[in-house]
């Protein structure tokens, strides 16, 4: 390989994100010169970067190659899949392709950020559309997910076959689409897949994932026992099939639907213009909802997760025009995502103090996941026996164990990669070759920046120690300002303390350094930030700010 690591007569594969990880899917594939990347996510901190929300992989190998990025093949509509798209998608300057329902939420996105007709947009409309770009041959496949036209791909080149799933699951009555059935999954194995590329989010589940129309039976049994109550259902917006049972369950039940969340009246117009949710019942508004006899209404409402804008969490805050009383039902027809559990039980114990009966998907069949569990993954070796599987979307040990499983299942090869690891698929033996940079970046305010960069890593370090201010001026005491401290009522006392400690230290100071501004700001930041470890045990950031006596307002 190259130095510039410019793919040759070779197949390369290449994740910048979601190996390692759950979530900010970033895949790139390499062939005769050329890079071609399959999905554009982004995840949600979490809380691991103070004061941000989104944050995405750093696209620096790709962005530095851009005349070799060919186009964007992106597999369904979630976040973690498309969310990173209105971001970067105008700065990478490359064609996106997508399915119908998919493009409509894409086109929304760059919408918004002014990006429509500036990013070119192809809708590639019919089931297994097939389609070349550059040295790819590439070819949708529809599998079940938790989403409308979730799809693998079947990526052909002149070195090897990847089936790359994208997120999936095996679904005999999956309510909204048709997926690729076994018999074409063991046609396209007969003609030889190479590489699997798979989705690794359930491998530790010993049991399939279930049906979407078993949950259709679990809700309407759920809800009919809860006759003559209010009755809150929420999912995730992005599950049209979800809404779908829900429109038909209302229906069955003789209750008519009230729909609470932006993102929903945002999925269900989608869903509407693109031939889904078509018989979905027309829904009431929320001061309709709330004249309704309880027994009479069903509420379907974003912010399972705990999101505090989100209407769940207003509604348990008591703090949204749709309300609940004691009595009333919340159906969490949802999962728990790893890392919301501290937002969501806050909000479930909101409701519970209020006396609302909560239903979760361990009490009831009211949810079923939208990723394989180990019997799907074992079917769909059997039926396209890869040479080489590649396990992504999963933590590592997620992808661990799905290597493991495979090379049980008699898969010849099983490569555990990481973002930034270049593997070679073909020819020869496939391994990794090369290690490039990788990381992530995080959108503050504004500004796309570095996640590891000085002004998160500096949050976070107020966050935790504090912050102490001091103001040097010629012939005054220091004043100080200390924030985050622990000292309450003692504050008083510590500022006194301190600043005898500063001009203490100052006037130690001898010769050049008693006039020096640097050597004076230095003493300064010590003797503060020693008081604060004495009065509080913290370690706070000191800031000295010294007007008059360097020529400027210094801070260090």
């Amino acid at each position: 390989m190259k130095k510039n690591y410019s793919p040759e007569k070779e197949l390369l594969f290449l994740a910048l994100g979601g190996s390692g990880e759950i979530g900010m899917n970033v895949n790139l594939y390499g062939c005769d010169g050329k890079w071609l990347m399959v999905d554009l996510g982004m995840t949600f901190s979490g809380g691991e970067y103070p004061g941000v929300d989104l944050v995405f992989a750093d696209l620096d190998f790709i962005e530095e190659r851009t005349k070799d990025l060919l186009g964007i093949v992106l597999t369904h509509a979630h976040e973690d899949h498309i969310g990173a798209v209105p971001y970067f998608a105008g700065e990478l300057g490359v064609p996106l392709y997508a399915t119908p329902f998919t493009a409509d939420l894409v086109a929304r996105k760059l919408q918004e950020a002014g990006l429509l007709g500036k990013v070119e947009l192809n809708v590639i409309a019919d089931d297994h559309g097939a389609f070349d770009i550059g040295p790819f041959n590439i070819c949708y496949l529809p599998l079940a997910h938790s989403i409308a036209e979730g799809n693998a791909l079947l990526i052909d080149t002149a070195y090897g076959r990847v089936f790359h799933t994208g997120d999936w699951k095996l679904d005999e009555d999956p309510i909204i689409g048709e997926p690729t059935t076994e018999e074409e999954l063991r046609a396209i194995g007969d003609e030889g897949v190479d590489v699997l590329v798979c989705d690794s989010t359930n491998v530790f589940n010993p049991n399939p994932s279930g049906s979407e129309g078993a949950v259709h039976k679990g809700l309407m049994d759920e809800i009919a026992l809860h006759a003559g109550k209010r009755v809150l259902v929420t999912t995730f917006a992005s599950n049209v099939a979800r809404l779908q049972t829900l429109g038909e369950v209302a229906r069955e039940n003789g209750r008519q639907i009230c729909v609470a969340g932006r993102s929903l009246d945002r999925i269900i117009e989608v869903a509407q213009s693109n031939g889904y949710l078509q018989d979905f019942p027309e829904p009431v508004d929320f001061n309709t909802a709330m004249q309704l006899p309880r027994g009479e209404v069903l509420i379907i409402a974003t912010g399972g997760q705990g999101e505090p804008r989100a209407a769940l969490s207003r509604i348990a805050d008591d703090n949204h025009p749709l309300e609940l009383v004691s009595g009333d039902v919340v159906l969490f027809s949802s999962r728990q995502i790893p890392g919301n559990e501290i937002a969501i039980g806050k909000m479930q114990n909101q409701l519970s103090r209020r006396g609302i009966t909560m239903v979760t998907d361990r009490q009831s069949l009211i949810h079923v996941s939208g990723h394989p569990g180990r019997p799907e993954l074992e079917a769909l070796y059997d039926w396209l026996r890869p040479d080489i599987l590649i396990p992504v979307h999963g933590e590592m040990r997620h992808m661990r164990e799905q290597a493991k499983v495979g090379k049980e299942h008699g898969i010849p090869s099983n490569i555990v990669q990481s973002n930034g690891d270049i593997v070679r698929l073909a020819p020869g033996d496939p391994g990794k070759i090369a290690e490039v940079r990788n990381g992530r970046l995080v959108l503050d305010g504004d500004i796309i920046a570095p996640a590891d960069g000085e002004a998160v890593a500096m949050r976070r370090r107020v966050a935790h120690e504090g912050l102490v201010f001091v103001v040097l001026a010629r012939g005054e005491s220091p004043a100080i300002e200390a924030i985050g401290l622990p000292l309450d009522e003692d504050m008083p006392e510590f500022i006194e303390e301190t600043q005898r400690d500063i001009l203490k230290a100052i006037g130690k100071l001898k010769g050049r350094d008693a006039t020096d501004p640097v050597a004076v700001h230095e003493a300064t930041r010590l003797a503060a930030r020693r008081a604060a470890r004495r009065w509080s045990g913290k370690n706070p950031q000191v800031r000295v700010i010294m007007p008059g006596l360097d020529g400027g307002n210094a801070t260090r």
